[in-house]
């Protein structure tokens, strides 16, 4: 997996990868199972942090999320495994493609006349250059399925990065930030070779999982009322590339609100989900903030096998709403092997 995580990302296990291997790694030898040998389900992809440490590691990964952004980095970084002989080529041209004033230009940069500032006109430009020529691309069948989902992921992170946001893209800052004020430019997202064949998938995490066999179920869903459909709406604009009607000052788009992001919900949702699952180990990443406390999570994992706890102390994940005085966060890795 890269040394670096491609997006500032709430909930990113990037940082917390060796804590995640060895705990999971150790569960599985306490039973004798081989890891090499498992099928390990993502099933709350998000950057694909935790699908990239184990695409190597496991026989399969089967990467979900229902963020449509995220599944375009799947497509990237979970389904492709043998090497792009265009990507270089591919991107070189992207490069040398004229500014639009697209769709992006015309909601999210000032230029637009909306009054919103997510990008600088220029970039603005550019990533409706490239997201239109990749259309193009696709809709001729010129690229294949594996280059485009490449090209878009390598927009989709390239474009994070100039973004003129804090932190995510629920508002956007007054004036262009100094990083914002950079060119951009479409990096590739590089990915693993890997021997085996791994999926993605764009579903709600319990339709999935119900339907799915596997030795490992790895959850993060969303831990507090943070709207993932929301916080990221931008780079879900930028995969989908639809015509749409953004909404009020900060031009959101429809999406669909999370089980997990209500508090009279998100019991019952989990508890319906361990139900259905086809798993035998079911690992649930969450953190001592969460709209459930580890004692009700206990208590639900209690009535469907044999429970154990892992638990690592970690630092906070920054935003603008951040206290300083809040500077670590303990990760909680519930374990469940199914009765």
């Amino acid at each position: 997996m890269g040394a670096s995580e491609p997006m500032n990302y709430i909930g990113s296990k990037l940082s917390l990868a060796p804590f995640l291997l060895k705990s999971i790694s150790g569960v599985l030898e306490a039973r004798g199972v081989v890891l090499s040998d498992c099928i390990f389900v993502d099933a709350f992809a998000g950057t694909c942090a935790v699908g990239r440490l184990f695409k190597n590691r496991v026989k399969q990964v089967i990467s979900n999320d229902q963020e449509f952004y995220s599944f375009v980095l799947a497509k990237n970084y979970i389904e492709n495994t043998t090497p792009l002989q265009r990507g270089t080529k591919l991107l070189r041209e992207l490069e040398k493609l004229p500014p639009l004033r697209g769709k992006i230009y015309t909601h999210y940069a000032l230029g637009g006349g909306q009054n919103r500032q997510y990008f600088s006109d220029a970039n603005a430009m550019k990533i409706d250059a490239v997201r239109a020529q990749l259309a193009h691309w696709n809709a001729q069948k010129s690229i294949s399925e594996n280059e485009f989902y490449f090209l878009l992921a390598s927009l989709l992170e390239s474009s994070d990065k100039v973004a003129n946001t804090a932190c995510v893209y629920g508002a956007f800052l007054k004036s262009l930030k100094k990083s914002a004020q950079k060119d951009l430019c479409v990096s590739p997202a590089h990915f693993d070779l890997s021997p085996n064949p791994h999926y993605a998938y764009h579903k709600d995490a319990q339709e999935l999982i119900a339907h799915v066999p596997a030795h490992i179920l790895y959850l993060d869903p969303p831990y507090n009322a943070r709207e993932y459909g929301a916080n990221y709406h931008l780079l879900n604009s930028i995969a989908l590339y639809d015509d749409f009607t953004p909404q009020g000052k900060t031009g959101l788009r429809d999406y669909q609100k999370s089980a997990w992001c209500k508090k009279n919900s998100v019991a019952e949702t989990l508890d319906m989900l361990l139900a259905s699952a086809q798993a035998q180990f079911i690992f649930l990443s969450y953190n001592n903030e969460g709209l459930l406390s580890p004692k009700q999570i206990a208590q639900i994992f209690n009535k469907h096998g044999k429970y154990s706890l892992r638990s690592h102390q970690h630092t906070r994940f920054k935003t603008n709403v951040y206290s300083p005085s809040l500077t670590t966060t303990i990760e909680y890795l519930h374990v469940l092997e199914k009765s």
